[in-house]
């Protein structure tokens, strides 16, 4: 098993890319530590992994708030002794033109797409030093790799995450902690079917309009490189991007 006897953390492990990574993880051998502001998906979440034979713990958290991080690591660590992965998964998408946006979304989007990132980085790496090891992913996404319309704010926030996470595998590096980012494009999830709807276009006409290999990624597809970049494979890899997006931003 790729990971046994990890300990994983995932935000945002309520739905979409977050569950399907909490549960490959737990098939692959760790305990997981699912968090979500929506701690009903979070419990869901938790449930699926029990029913499989892993071990899991689910913890309502709002990554925004600094009290929450606090908390969340130290019952994690209570739970379990450790953290080992950090996936720092939980984030929004707003599609807005930059006139139209309001202060009160650009602070919204910022704190928890940037702080939230941020305060994971802050709290969860320490724990990880003290054993000189351990793996970060912050998801960012193409959108902090290239421009598009009404995506001012969320591109700005994928940007942060992007060097952000340079900045950290730097200053972590001695510490036997890696970090890295990954850059999807447009994958199935509830994220997608928003952008389809904000930019009229079916699922399929978007996979089409904005893939060149023609279709949307899968959950599945993400939940594969995140794996690697938690695994001990990747132990040499540290404040890289890893695009995935069926080769969108390379078009």
């Amino acid at each position: 098993m790729r990971l046994e006897s990890k300990i994983a953390l995932v935000t945002g492990g309520g739905t979409g890319i977050g569950r399907t990574t909490a549960i490959r993880f737990a098939n692959e051998g760790a305990k997981l530590v699912v968090t979500d502001i929506n701690e009903a998906g979070a419990a869901e979440t938790v449930e699926l992994i029990r029913k499989n034979g892993g071990e899991a713990i689910a913890f309502r958290h709002d990554v925004s708030s600094e009290d929450d991080w606090k908390r969340v690591v130290q019952e994690a660590v209570e739970a379990y002794g450790t953290i080992d992965v950090l996936f720092n998964n939980a984030g929004i998408y707003v599609i807005k033109p930059l006139f139209e946006t309001t202060i009160e979304e650009w602070n919204r989007m910022l704190n928890i797409n940037v702080t939230g990132v941020f305060l994971g980085m802050k709290h969860v790496i320490p724990v990880m030093a003290k054993r000189k090891k351990g793996s970060v992913i912050n998801a960012s996404s193409i959108a902090g790799l290239i421009g598009a319309p009404g995506h001012a704010m969320y591109g700005a926030s994928k940007g942060a995450v992007r060097t952000m996470t340079k900045d950290a595998a730097i200053e972590f590096a001695g510490t036997g902690v890696r970090v890295n980012s990954i850059h999807p494009g447009y994958i199935n999830t509830a994220m997608a079917q928003y952008a389809s709807e904000q930019t009229h276009q079916s699922e399929q006409e978007l996979g089409q309009s904005t893939s060149p290999m023609g279709r949307l990624g899968t959950v599945e597809d993400v939940s594969n490189l995140v794996l690697f970049l938690a695994s001990d494979e990747s132990s040499y890899i540290t404040g890289a991007e890893h695009v995935i997006d069926g080769g969108a931003t390379a078009r």
